[in-house]
């Protein structure tokens, strides 16, 4: 018998790797349970609950205009009570674990379905599933109502209470100041502090990551690392960080950005192939992980992963993985491999550059928005406490430090990540050998 589907997140890195660890979607004793960040969410199936699906294979009429990589526009499930009302919605980008790795809506319909095991899922609560192309489709309801029964947001709440309620504050005290022609000491007080409160908060994410990440106990049964053939530009970076882990219930990818991504083992959407591609010569070009339908799931270009002189101990390690039947298949004339977007091909970036942007600590949906404005906040302090040094010496001194502290607190740990990427972690592997053996 088939093991029932667990759904497992989008890939994530940082402090969204609480998702991975421990985000699931299942089907328990008549229910869909929602498990995420330590809470527990039960929707009930049949009378009462859910009594169909609706999934809306179609992307929003703004999806161009949006961030990238929004659950929505992958499209989602709604889930209905017997007279059409919605009762909570599935967003598809939320379940997939390689969609941070591939252009919006690469996968579609049934294959999305599938690989994301909403259909494997929904089956076995038996909810019959319906397939709308069009939001307008009137079995696709409203669209509105319902909870959304997804892995959560990637930050922990705490962070955006502190960030929240400090900006409130910050933002009301900033537009205080700039509309009154004389400035209280105690405004200027406040406006530094709560600038402050940004960085300290992010480096305190930091260590809060590392604790929880030192925390995890996971069984690891086995942890295959790239070996690169010469000449390949494999980086420092790539070596260290990059790796394949196989655990009791699931085959991890993690790549130079420490980002995770997470495959089932069991389950009717479980990766289960493992394809060896040979080019029209003989020679393997790479490597397929293929799950339910054939779909390839992700890629390992050979020269990069077993090309080197221990690459053979590598790939024998991974094809004997229980559950991964292994096979080959020889590309036919001047086919390209491989065919379509597909996670695996950029595990190593480009340019250094790249593999530092990759690797930076994650910010949050405004990306660099967000730091510009927590600088400008830190700058301002400055400003304002050497305006108000003459009728408020006090305030002014500690609003001048807490705003130069804030400052430093953001360059330092960028300072640190540039300068150790572009002297250590960001030079290839062979450069760095070189190196070594020239200073001995």
């Amino acid at each position: 018998m088939t093991e029932a589907p667990v759904l497992r997140p989008a890939a994530g890195r940082g402090p969204g790797l609480e998702r991975c660890h421990g985000s699931r979607l299942s089907v328990e004793d008549g229910a869909l349970v929602l498990r995420a960040r330590g809470r527990t969410r039960r929707v009930p199936v049949g009378d009462g609950g859910v009594a169909r699906a609706v999934f809306v294979d179609a992307a929003p009429a703004d999806a161009g205009r949006d961030e990238p990589g929004r659950p929505d526009a992958w499209g989602e499930v709604r889930l209905q009570d017997r007279d059409g009302t919605r009762v909570a919605r599935i967003p598809l980008g939320d379940w997939l674990p390689e969609a941070p790795a591939l252009p919006e809506r690469a996968v579609q319909g049934e294959q999305l379905l599938e690989r994301t095991g909403v259909a494997g899922l929904l089956k076995t609560a038996g909810v019959p599933l319906h397939v709308a192309r069009d939001r307008n489709d009137p079995r696709a309801g409203s669209g509105k109502g319902g909870v959304s029964l997804g892995p959560g947001p990637a930050f922990p709440l705490w962070y955006w209470c502190v960030r929240g309620v400090a900006g409130t504050l910050w933002f009301s005290a900033f537009t205080v100041v700039v509309f009154s022609d004389t400035v209280p000491g105690r405004l200027v007080l406040l406006l530094a502090l709560t600038a402050l409160c940004g960085p300290v908060a992010r480096l305190v994410l930091r260590a809060w990551t590392r604790l929880r990440a030192g925390r995890r106990r996971v069984t690891v049964l086995e942890r295959v690392t790239p070996d690169p053939a010469p000449g390949s530009g494999a980086t420092v970076r790539f070596l260290r960080d990059t790796e394949v882990r196989v655990q009791n219930r699931d085959l991890v990818l993690r790549d130079l950005g420490g980002q995770e991504y997470w495959f089932p083992r069991t389950g009717a959407h479980a990766v289960t192939r493992l394809v060896k591609v040979l080019d029209g010569t003989g020679r393997p070009v790479g490597a397929e992980l293929r799950g339910p339908g054939e779909q390839v799931r992700a890629v390992f270009p050979w020269d990069l992963w077993f090309g080197g002189a221990d690459g053979a101990d590598g790939w024998s390690r991974l094809c004997g993985v229980p559950g991964l039947a292994v096979s080959e298949r020889r590309l036919g004339g001047k086919r390209t491999w491989p065919k379509g977007p597909v996670l695996g091909t950029g595990l190593l970036p480009r340019t250094g550059r790249d593999a530092r942007r990759m690797a930076r600590f994650p910010g949050t949906a405004a990306g660099v928005s967000s730091t510009a404005v927590m600088a400008f906040g830190n700058l301002f302090s400055v400003i304002q406490g050497v305006r108000v040094a003459d009728t408020a010496p006090g305030p002014a001194a500690v609003a001048v430090a807490a705003g130069a502290l804030g400052l430093v607190l953001q360059a330092v740990p960028y300072a640190v990540h540039e300068l150790r990427g572009r002297l250590v972690l960001d030079r290839t592997a062979a450069e760095r050998t070189t190196n070594e053996e020239a200073r001995r």
